[in-house]
């Protein structure tokens, strides 16, 4: 090992006594590998058993707390039926030492899969359809959102019977819990929306079901991802940054609440690269969001990390590092850091690596088409292994 890296491969201990065996974890991306039943199949076992010494803990990709907030390509956690594919998923991500993490996820009005089977997604508010979406969004009713707040809970503790090591909660990229929060969806004239504090309660309150789901599970990680601000183009607003969603102001006050509330890590999700910042600062996201909660919470900071010195800068802005697409590429990123060969880590995709990736076969789809959002190094050469002509891009996957 080469002593310049050794902050990386330190174990990291949260503020619970929860660890990790390093400073280093694999982004939640949903890569479209559960089953269209929503159970764990081979294909999810091959690609996390592949990815096992990738970083030192491992994060799965969006997983649905609720039928009426899925999209195809997820794992399910709303049911017990689950529980033998997820613990075996469970084994097989920590079968080299890492720590397993799920998110917990609901995908509001992203909710395709929900979409097509209710004719309708749960939304904070009424949203109706339109051309470009014609699926409406239902403004739930109070017992509605009590409902989805319990099932995150009822998640969790399905989590925590198929042994993984904690959970996060997706506040993050337009879906569900981050629409309660921000003014663009949330129309609310009761406790659950309007004033900043309000918009703040249904994030809250998911967490706090969250945590009384785990009390009885000592060291249990609990993580909250979140967008730092809606002023940034989007999957949902397109090309045009949503100026009448919240702030980074508003943010930072959400991630303060939310460290108040106990949490072991703020994990900022961004699609430029870790050291990005708002307009006009001087500062990044994640040394704002340090600056903010301080010792309260553990910082994540993600994007754009492709060797180890992008890592190591990367500690910079974030207590941990989350690497997304560079675990898709160098299933090995970690490891070979710990054995000394960094610079054999692989930044990009060849025609000799792709068939050993075990990317499933439907991202791969995904990924060569010409229009995809989802750009990783070499994905020319997975052109051999795809199967399909035209792929819908918008399935809400993401890679970073």
């Amino acid at each position: 090992m080469n002593e310049k890296y050794s902050k990386l491969l330190t174990q990291y201990t949260f503020e619970n006594g929860g660890t990790i065996p390093t400073h280093t974890a694999m982004s939640p991306m949903l890569t479209l590998y559960g089953e269209k039943d929503g159970t764990v199949g081979q294909t999810a076992i091959d690609y996390f058993a592949t990815r096992s010494k990738s970083q030192g803990m491992l994060i799965t990709g969006a997983s649905y707390i609720s039928d009426k907030g899925y999209y195809e390509g997820e794992l399910g956690l709303d049911d017990d039926k689950f529980l033998p594919g997820l613990t075996k998923l469970a084994q097989t991500m920590k079968k080299d030492g890492n720590k397993a993490i799920v998110q917990l996820h609901h995908a509001g009005k992203q909710a395709t899969g929900s979409a097509a089977k209710y004719g309708y997604v749960q939304t904070p508010s009424d949203m109706p359809a339109t051309a470009a979406d014609p699926t409406p969004g239902k403004g739930m009713s109070e017992a509605e959102i009590e409902q989805v707040i319990q099932e995150f809970a009822d998640a969790t503790k399905r989590v925590i019977k198929a042994g993984f090591d904690g959970v996060e909660i997706h506040g993050a990229n337009w879906y569900l819990v981050h629409e309660f929060f921000s003014p663009f969806y949330n129309h609310r004239t009761d406790k659950w929306g309007g004033s900043l504090e309000n918009r703040m309660r249904f994030p809250l309150e998911v967490l706090k079901a969250v945590k009384e789901a785990a009390k009885d599970k000592p060291g249990f990680i609990i993580g909250f991802r979140m967008t730092p601000e809606e002023d940034m183009p989007s999957q949902m607003t397109k090309d045009v940054a949503n100026t009448s969603g919240y702030t980074v102001e508003d943010g930072l006050k959400l991630a303060s609440a939310i460290a108040d509330e106990g949490i072991d890590y703020v994990h900022y999700s961004l699609f430029t690269k870790y050291n990005a910042g708002p307009k006009d600062s001087n500062q990044s996201y994640g040394q704002l969001l340090k600056q903010t909660i301080g010792d309260r919470a553990t910082t994540i900071i993600s994007s754009g990390v492709h060797t180890a010195d992008d890592a190591l800068d990367a500690l910079n802005h974030g207590d941990i590092i989350a690497i997304g697409r560079e675990s898709i590429v160098e299933p090995n990123f970690i490891q070979k850091i710990k054995d000394g060969k960094e610079d054999q880590i692989q930044t990009a995709i060849t025609a000799e690596s792709a068939p050993t990736l075990n990317i499933p076969k439907v991202m791969i789809d995904v990924l060569v088409q010409e229009n995809t959002p989802f750009l990783i190094n070499g994905r020319e050469n997975l052109k051999p292994l795809s199967s399909a002509e035209k792929v819908d891009t918008a399935s809400g996957a993401s890679a970073n």
